[in-house]
């Protein structure tokens, strides 16, 4: 009906320690990573002088209504 489990079956979880670039990252993933990571920083510079150049605040429809009391219908 139940079953009994020797204590190193229940225990034998994966640990970070066992794994085994753990602590560091080396070669074509230490490469990988850095790659995303500029690509990401050039992608953001890219959208923000896009953005700057191409803006157009002109575009923008300004009111100058203000209102006293809110109207109620």
């Amino acid at each position: 009906m139940f079953k009994i489990y020797s204590k190193e079956y229940i225990m034998s979880e994966p640990r970070l320690e066992d794994i085994g670039d753990y602590n560091s990252l080396k070669g074509e993933k230490k490469r990988v990573v850095w790659s995303v990571i500029l690509v990401g920083l050039l992608l953001g510079v890219a959208y923000s002088v896009a953005y700057g150049v191409f803006d157009n605040k002109e575009d923008t429809i300004i009111k100058q209504e203000s209102y006293d009391k809110v109207p109620m219908y």
